[in-house]
């Protein structure tokens, strides 16, 4: 099996090879993967961060090797703070733009190295094993607020439900997997909502019992969710009420905790 690292800023992970297909979700600047399959304009891999697969274009990733492979896994790794930065290679001076939740191994005094290419940073990060809080959790939130809605998407510029509580709790030092229906099985339940707390994650699903959706909670009976763009709703023990339509959109199923 081959390896490879991200290298740039937002690489499309698709359902099938075809640049018209259903992008499923996004990888990050630094995120290493596996190679499953490739051919000589797409590649089926394996994101190390959530086991998630999909097709992607190879030009968007440098293949390293096993040693390389297991220097980026072990090395403390770090993420991005800022909404938007850049990392600039020493040797081309051409920035990549990278978003918030991008991976930055073994950064130390605003340098790293990926694959033998030596790179500045001069933005925030923070570290993957940081201390977390419900009070990180809420400020990493707001970073998406008013974020289009985008199916696959995990990035302030275009962010799908379950993405959006995957990286905020990612740069918040909890790890969650890719979707809502994964991320439900994870977790301490919450009996009843007025039993939770800021930062939980509720639930919501459909007709056949099936998760569909997920929000973070803020206290006060709101939630911040991606549905048409991040925003902000009220929450019952029925569910999301939109505050502009005057209507419930979500039936709560649970509510989980992770801290």
């Amino acid at each position: 099996m081959a390896f490879a690292v991200c290298t740039v800023g937002i690489m499309p992970l698709r359902a099938a090879s075809d640049d018209r297909s259903e992008m499923v979700s996004q990888v990050l600047f630094g995120e290493t993967l596996e190679v499953i399959e490739q051919s000589a304009n797409w590649a089926y891999v394996r994101i190390n961060t959530d086991r998630y697969q999909g097709w992607v274009d190879p030009k968007q990733f440098t293949i390293i090797d096993d040693q390389e492979m297991n220097r980026l896994n072990t090395l403390p790794l770090f993420y991005t703070s800022d909404l938007v930065q850049v990392v600039v290679p020493e040797k081309t001076k051409q920035m990549v733009p990278l978003v918030v939740g991008s991976h930055l191994p073994g950064l130390a005094q605003n340098k790293l190295t990926i694959a033998g290419k030596r790179y500045s940073f001069e933005g925030s990060a923070v570290s993957a094993k940081a201390k977390t809080s419900r009070k990180l959790i809420i400020e990493n939130a707001m970073m998406y607020t008013n974020a289009s809605y985008l199916w696959g998407g995990k990035t302030p510029f275009g962010v799908d439900c379950s993405g959006l509580t995957q990286t905020v709790y990612k740069v918040s030092g909890v790890k969650l997997p890719r979707d809502a229906s994964m991320q439900a099985k994870q977790g301490e339940t919450i009996n009843f909502i007025t039993d939770a707390f800021v930062g939980d994650l509720a639930f919501f699903d459909n007709d056949e019992g099936d998760i569909i959706h997920v929000g973070i909670l803020l206290g006060d009976n709101k939630i911040m969710h991606a549905s048409g763009k991040v925003r902000i709703d009220a929450i019952d023990h029925q569910g999301i009420f939109n505050v502009d339509t005057r209507k419930y959109s979500h039936k709560l199923r649970l509510i989980k905790s992770y801290l």
